[in-house]
Formats: structure tokens, C-alpha cells, sequence
């Protein structure tokens, strides 16, 4: 059951950064870095994680402008 539950945490994971990914994109703005946490799979109870990584002030900005 745990197995089960990992994987479905798994695959929630990657659609939600494919899909935070894309609508980033749409706003213009690229993160090279944005993936699942693999520090966050290693846990037993695998339910990953998203990292961002660094971004630049001016990426920031924009980020920060998107949801206005």
C-alpha cells in the first residue's frame, strides 16, 4: 500500500511541475532548475517535493508580478 501511495505521490508531483512549468512559460518566465526534489524520493514515505533552484532578482520580479 505504502509503494502504492508513493508512486501516486510520484506521478502527482511531475504533473503538477509540468504544469507549473508551462504556465510559468506562459508568463514568459524559464526556471531551468525547477524539478522534483530528489532529497525528497529518498524518504520512505516518498512524497516528493519541488525545488526551484536560484533565479535571478530580475526573474524574481517577475515572478513576484506574475499573479497580479
Amino acid at each position: 500500500m505504502k509503494a502504492q501511495h508513493a508512486a501516486l505521490c510520484v506521478e502527482e508531483a511531475e504533473v503538477t511541475v509540468k504544469e507549473l512549468r508551462a504556465a510559468l512559460e506562459k508568463a514568459g518566465i524559464t526556471l531551468p532548475s525547477l524539478r522534483i526534489d530528489p532529497a525528497s524520493l529518498a524518504r520512505e514515505a516518498s512524497c516528493p517535493g519541488a525545488e526551484w533552484g536560484g533565479c535571478s532578482i530580475e526573474v524574481a520580479t517577475r515572478l513576484a508580478a506574475a499573479p497580479r
